[in-house]
């Protein structure tokens, strides 16, 4: 029990973990507003605005620099971490969606001509991020990180 107790108590980690709620909430809420449906899976899910995986590595990078200054080697870390992260969620992962969304079109158009294809076979498309996607959830992650390290 102590373990959990010192873990909400411990600000870094309550600074990313709570960017990821954040964004994962904003998610949802946004593509309500958009596709006039709730989806649970976008509580969840990656892809879409903002980027949940940028706000918790830079509610983390920015809670540890706050912390620790921007000479530590944790600071560093984090830093590396957040940059991996972000350009990993605007490259390989935005292809991968655009090549879900695809290969999903292929599926369709051989279920038309009377192919059986199963229901599994269909890919994610959610998957990466726009760069605009990315900026705000960096921005959300840091505007949480600074008000949670100043409570």
């Amino acid at each position: 029990m102590k373990f959990i107790t010192d873990l909400f108590n411990n600000r870094i980690f309550v600074s990313a973990a709570l960017g990821w709620f954040v964004a994962q909430v904003l998610k949802t809420l946004i593509h309500m507003l958009i596709t006039k449906q709730f989806v649970l899976e976008r509580m969840v899910g990656s892809g879409g605005m903002p980027s949940s995986h940028s706000a918790t590595v830079c509610g983390l990078a920015t809670a540890v620099g706050m912390c620790y200054g921007g000479g530590s080697y944790e600071f560093a870390m984090a830093a590396i971490l957040a940059i991996v992260v972000m350009h990993d969620a605007m490259g390989v992962r935005m292809e991968t969606g655009k090549q879900g969304k695809v290969l999903n079109e292929m599926l369709e158009i051989f279920t038309n001509m009377g192919k059986q294809i199963s229901a599994e076979a269909k890919l994610k498309e959610f998957v990466g991020h726009t760069p605009l996607q990315v900026l705000m959830g960096a921005v959300l992650g840091i505007i949480i990180a600074v008000i949670v390290m100043n409570i």
